[in-house]
This record gives C-alpha cells, structure tokens and sequence, in this order.
C-alpha cells in the first residue's frame, strides 16, 4: 500500500469518524428535548400533579411527595365520609402524615379577617428583634373605630416581643399598625414584604393590603394559602409559644413615663371556656378572625388521641357559636 492510499484510508476513518459523533450529538440533544418537555409537563398544574408547582401528589389521598415532603397538598376537593362543613371553605390538614384528610373550597378567594395576622406575626419574627424597645406612633390611630385593639396609646413604650403577644392574643389592630412602621419604616412597605413572603412559601392566591385583615376588597387568600402561612410559622419555637397563651400580661412605660401593666385575653374561645374541644384532642393554639364579609374564621394547632399535629381551617362560617361547633366535628375527624 503506497503512502497516497494510506491517506485516503485515513482520511474515509476521519469522516466516519465524524459523522459518527454527529449522530450521537443529534441523539443526545433530541433525548434531552423530550426530557425537559416531560419534565415540564410532569409539572403542570392538574388534579394529579403539584400545585403552584410544589410538589407532586396523589389525589386519592393529598399525600405530598418531592421537595415539599413537608407539605399537605391537594389541587381539588377532598371529600370526607359522613362530614360537610356548612361554612364556605373548610379544610383538616394531617401535619403527621402530610395528608389532607377533608378540603372544602380549598382554593377559593376568602377574606381571612384577622387570621392576616398570622403573616404579620411571620414577618415580625422573620425581620425584627423581639427584645428591641418600640415607641407606638400615630399609626395606632389609623384604624376602624370599635375594631379590636391592644388599648396602647402614642408614645407607650413596648418591646416588639409584647405587642407580637397582644396582636395574636388580643387581635390588637393597633398592635398590627406599631408593628408595620417598627419593622419596616411604614405601613405600605411592610404590606410589601408580606406579598413577598406569601410569594416566597407559595401563597399565589393572597394579596394583602394592610397588616390587620379589616375588610377591603383587594385583600383576600384562600384556606390553603393560611395553611402555608400557618405552617410556616409554626416553625418558630416563639410563634408556638406565643398561640398557645391564654392570657398575656405585658408592663410597659406610657409617654409621661410611668410604668403600667395591661392583661390581654385570648380570642380563642377554647382558651376562654366559651368552647370544649373534642375528647382526646387537645388545643395548642391557633387565631381567629371576624367580619361581616369575612364570617367568622378559626385557624387552628391541635393533636389527636395519639399525639399527631393537625392544622384545621374555617373560613365563613354564620356566626362565632356554628364556628366551633363545625370546629368540633371537623376535630373530631382527627381521631378517626
């Protein structure tokens, strides 16, 4: 073999050789597009699939899977056998098992009164100092006349930590305000960084308005969405201890400058003996909420007989007094 036909044999090697490896890159792009788009599909918003795109899930039993393994997650309704909840959303969550045990109305827009306070308590804990000191200004004014308050007066002096206990306790919405310009300078800013923080745990159904939850139309949620922001709470050790008080006692110093002490009550009425829980389940806290437009509305912490966390949710229901009675029957299912 002359050394022409070495070269031509090396060179027919060189083009096989080539068209080879454009084979294998064709092969390999064309598997990586229908990878992606099968991913992408996997994701999609269905009765089988994550919903706002955390996690996957079963619908037979709401079970999450996937990066939100922490998570209750169902798309649709979940019926209960022999229950349905006359209020107009209701849910019974199974913190355990991460099983959404009953669902009504899970994703419909709500007005969730002063459960809104469970975001402003999140954004408190997650951004301000609980021990700094907090001179109420005339933002406590800027509220509803005859809606809840702490009592607290212009110039009073609270650390942050007191008014937090008296906006879960009490419902103070004049707690809610001092808060708001304490922690970031004013009221709009800090209705900012709750839309931003119910962005960020996946609340796609909520816009806030102001840190209180008095009635406007632009501010809404849904019982699932108050299910994120409840869990995520839940995950500050300060945040349970602050749900779980009957009663708070705070001593503060008033604008002249003379010490005081004010005692806040609790409006959970399973705290206050205005309501009995089922047997074999015991209350850990919660908060409650009520308008006009809203109804009445509980978001509570609970265990079963065995000892497993329950996150329960209503929303609209007729009157304080039908509240915990469904609250009851919807508890109860706990046990089961």
């Amino acid at each position: 073999m002359n050394q022409r036909e070495k070269e031509q044999r090396a060179a027919r090697r060189f083009l096989i050789l080539v068209a080879f490896l454009i084979v294998v890159l064709i092969a390999v792009i064309y598997l990586l597009f229908f990878r992606i788009r099968d991913i992408s599909l996997d994701m999609a918003y269905d009765k089988t699939s994550s919903i706002f795109g955390i996690g996957k899930m079963t619908q037979e039993n709401g079970r999450a899977e996937s990066f939100a393994s922490d998570l209750c997650v169902s798309a649709v309704d979940v019926p209960l056998e022999g229950f349905e909840a006359p209020a107009e959303s209701a849910a019974l969550f199974n913190e355990a098992e991460h099983e959404v045990i009953y669902a009504k109305e899970l994703h419909a827009k709500r007005y969730p009164a002063s459960i809104t306070k469970i975001m402003t308590t999140l954004v408190a804990l997650k951004y301000g100092n609980l021990d700094e000191m907090v001179t109420v200004g005339e933002e406590c004014k800027n509220i509803e006349f005859g809606s809840s308050v702490c009592e607290i007066h212009v110039g009073d002096h609270f650390t942050l930590r007191q008014l937090v206990y008296g906006l879960m306790i009490n419902s103070g919405n004049d707690a809610a305000m001092t808060i708001a310009v304490h922690i970031a300078g004013s009221v709009e800013k800090f209705v900012e960084m709750m839309n931003q923080e119910a962005a960020d745990i996946g609340a796609s159904g909520t816009h806030f308005v102001n840190p209180h939850g008095l009635q406007d139309e632009n501010h809404y949620t849904t019982a699932y969405d108050i299910y994120l922001m409840f869990h995520e709470a839940l995950k500050y050790e300060e945040f349970r201890d602050i749900i779980g008080q009957h009663t708070y006692y705070a001593e503060y110093t008033d604008a002249a400058g003379e010490e005081k002490g004010v005692m806040w009550e609790s409006t959970n009425h399973y705290f206050i003996n205005e309501a009995v829980p089922p047997s074999d389940v015991m209350v850990s806290g919660g908060k409650t909420g009520t308008t006009d437009e809203a109804g009445a509305c509980l978001c509570l912490y609970s265990q079963n007989k065995y000892g497993d966390p329950f996150i329960s949710i209503i929303l609209k229901s007729e009157s304080k007094d039908t509240l915990y009675e469904e609250m009851n029957e919807l508890l109860s299912k706990s046990n089961n």
